[in-house]
């Protein structure tokens, strides 16, 4: 019996693409301005500078996005894994209780957070394979998301103190312990959960393509990942599938 290969799907950010050519453009402008002024003997002019200010702005712009992973998620059909630069954690196929759009009701407004939400059916598998690195930089990127969530939660602005400030301490539901940057990432999955109904959040950002179809595309994975892992291949060039 011939064993079947397991099939990846890499998918790559639409915020970290064009790294090399930002950097680049923005490299060969401030060349040509000072090799320019160089030969001229008037001063600069304010234009000039301008013409400097931004294509010191493209390198710097250029140089974060090729820091950047060139997969922000690769999929598999037994797991999916989020690639950061400080780390990565993996989600379990299984585990995926369901995916969606955060959205947050009061009164007579909605708001919709730019994120896909990740709903687990184990939080203790998640948090064991999670490691503090990567857990403390999630937790200062994806803070301005959590507050958009709690100040809609708010009145008069007066917030519980435990949305405020995440415990260093966490005892999860099954009586596992967890301590320092795993709890407080166990406590902000928690109160996501109770405000949103979801633990995790893949910001926009990371996606490569909206946030509504990525969350269809994982609840696809979810209930076929063979079939879901076959049909993105299918479209795929050739560069995305080695």
């Amino acid at each position: 019996m011939v064993k079947r290969k397991n099939t990846v799907l890499k998918l790559r950010a639409q915020g970290a693409r064009n790294g090399i050519e930002i950097l680049t453009v923005g490299a060969v402008g401030l060349i040509f301005i000072m090799l320019f002024n160089l030969l001229r003997p008037d001063e600069i002019s304010i234009f000039e500078t301008f013409l400097v200010s931004l294509c010191l702005a493209a390198i710097f712009v250029g140089f974060l996005k090729t820091q950047e992973p060139y997969y922000s998620l690769v999929i598999t059909e037994q797991e999916l894994t989020y690639q950061h630069k400080y780390g990565y954690w993996s989600l379990k196929q299984e585990n995926l209780n369901r995916s969606g759009i955060p959205k947050v009701e009061q009164e007579l407004e909605q708001l919709e957070l730019n994120a896909v939400g990740i709903k687990l059916n184990d939080t203790d598998e998640f948090l064991l394979q999670l490691a503090p690195r990567i857990a403390g930089k999630l937790l200062i990127e994806q803070r301005h998301l959590f507050m958009q969530v709690v100040q809609k939660h708010c009145k008069n602005g007066n917030c519980p103190s435990e949305w405020l400030v995440e415990d260093n301490h966490y005892t999860s539901v099954n009586g596992r312990s967890f301590n320092g940057l795993i709890a407080m990432f166990a406590n902000r999955m928690r109160h996501l959960r109770q405000l949103t109904g979801y633990d995790l959040l893949l910001p926009a950002s990371v996606l490569d393509r909206s946030i509504w179809d990525f969350s269809h595309s994982l609840n696809a994975w979810r209930n076929n990942p063979v079939v879901f892992i076959e049909s993105q291949l299918e479209i795929k060039t050739p560069e995305n599938r080695r």
